[in-house]
């Protein structure tokens, strides 16, 4: 490993604007985020579902009855 070309690593605290505080190895101090695991849908289980297959049968009942009024004209 060469001499004088890594930075300084530090032990350091990511404080989430939520409240959460995380322990961490980096080379920065005192990282501040806006969202993290503690906080984040995706991580709390509160992540909305779209639902896609309901979308896409109505899409091809009205795309359906259009080809059929085309077919008989």
């Amino acid at each position: 490993m060469k001499n004088d070309i890594h930075p300084e690593y530090f032990q350091t605290t990511i404080k989430c604007a939520c409240g959460n505080v995380v322990e961490v190895g980096s080379t920065k101090k005192d990282i501040r985020v806006e969202i993290c695991s503690k906080c984040h849908p995706f991580f709390t289980g509160k992540q909305k579902l779209i639902d896609t297959a309901g979308r896409i049968e109505r899409f091809r009942r009205k795309y359906e009855k259009y080809q059929k009024s085309q077919s008989n004209a």
